[in-house]
């Protein structure tokens, strides 16, 4: 009779990817509907794309996105704090670079206004947070209101050092977050200028204003 040990099973290769893996590869696909959820609803409205249009974007099925997202407005949630993040993070970067308060507040702008010309931070000025249910909106108006005292702190912190002209460091963040935010409703990236070309147009005229000064006598 054969041996009991030649019985042994011996291990097969699966084919399905671990655990982890299996979360990575999961992961990657679930960004892949956010990014081109964000392109359409950019393009269309945030109403006028349906899963469908989502779905034919990615080349899969409809069925197939509910394995990544329960609905629409999981995927608006997605997207819209996608852009914050990259906001927050670039904002905490820009901190830990120290320096003086204005230059940090300058880098806080151009971060700002580069991601409202990407696609996610466009998805976050264009749609919006109206759509989401209310509990998902009061989470990314705190986030928001994370950013916005972030630049007040920076203008109050210039008027400080001397290095900003003495202003309502409430007000002067309102006025720099709204303008910049309007780069992600008119920008187009097939447009003339880059985003870095726009970013530091917008920030120029901030800083310096419109109004012609008297040249020095």
């Amino acid at each position: 009779m054969p041996s009991s040990s030649s019985h042994r099973s011996r291990a097969v290769a699966s084919p399905w990817a671990n655990p982890p893996e299996r979360e990575q590869q999961r992961e990657i696909k679930r960004q892949a509907v956010l990014a081109a959820a964000a392109q359409l609803f950019n393009e269309r409205g945030f109403h006028a794309t349906s899963l469908d249009d989502i779905a034919r974007r990615l080349h899969v099925s409809k069925p197939t996105l509910y394995y990544y997202v329960k609905n629409k407005d999981e995927i608006l949630l997605g997207c819209v704090r996608q852009g914050l993040d990259m906001m927050l993070v670039g904002i905490e970067d820009s901190r830990r670079a120290g320096g003086q308060a204005v230059d940090q507040l300058l880098t806080c702008m151009r971060v700002y206004a580069h991601i409202v010309t990407m696609d996610f931070g466009m998805c976050l000025i264009r749609v919006g947070d109206e759509q989401l249910p209310p509990e998902s909106r009061r989470e990314l108006r705190r986030l928001k209101s994370l950013i916005d005292h972030e630049f007040r702190r920076l203008v109050a912190a210039g008027v400080e050092e001397g290095s900003i002209a003495p202003c309502d460091p409430k007000m002067t963040a309102f006025v720099i977050a709204g303008a910049l935010s309007w780069i992600g409703r008119w920008y187009q990236p097939e447009g003339e200028y880059t985003p870095e070309q726009v970013a530091e147009q917008c920030i120029a005229t901030l800083c310096a204003g419109v109004l012609q000064r008297p040249a020095p006598k």
